[in-house]
């Protein structure tokens, strides 16, 4: 549905839930995107929800599965819109590490922010980041996100306590060239 140079933000099809199951009992993979504590899943589970929410019919909402060259590599979504305010928080995970560091992330976060701001009429868009990882972070910023706020050792993480940094971009800062 939205395209980039690299990366097709799409629906997410029941075809991809196999491997998306394998990303979330991926425990380095769920520690990357903040999954505290890092909990089983089953496929059989996984299918379910799934199943649920194509029974409620309607649309996907602002929930992409990310694939590139025809493979399905994670998903990204906006979330929490305040109507009023007009915000939305963004959420993204990379579940194939062999994608990891090759800036298909940052295209996948621009062609999503680009949406959010054409498409949904945000005026902001903002995220939550484990502070220890700085791989994000610098994608976040490179998509013109700033810090915000940190919540000081706020989250438990693989056994330490770590930083909570809140992200944000503004309609006018972000860098969306991925289009």
């Amino acid at each position: 549905m939205l395209k980039g140079n690299r990366v097709i933000l799409r629906a997410l099809s029941r075809d991809d839930l196999p491997r998306q199951q394998q990303f979330n009992n991926d425990i380095e993979v769920e520690l990357a995107g903040g999954g505290d504590p890092p909990l089983p899943q089953s496929l059989a589970r996984l299918q379910a929800e799934f199943d649920a929410g194509l029974s409620k019919g309607s649309r996907d909402g602002a929930s992409f599965a990310i694939e590139v060259e025809g493979v399905y590599i994670g998903g990204c979504a906006l979330f929490n819109f305040d109507h009023v305010a007009h915000r939305a928080m963004l959420g993204i995970g990379i579940g194939d590490k062999a994608y990891w560091g090759q800036g298909y992330g940052r295209e996948a976060v621009q062609l999503l922010v680009d949406y959010g701001f054409r498409h949904h009429n945000l005026h902001k868009v903002w995220l939550e980041v484990h502070g220890r990882n700085q791989r994000a972070i610098r994608a976040y910023r490179a998509c013109g996100f700033v810090e915000e706020g940190r919540l000081r050792q706020h989250v438990w993480s693989d056994g330490a306590y770590d930083d909570l940094v809140i992200m944000g971009v503004l309609r006018p800062e972000a860098r969306t060239e991925a289009r």
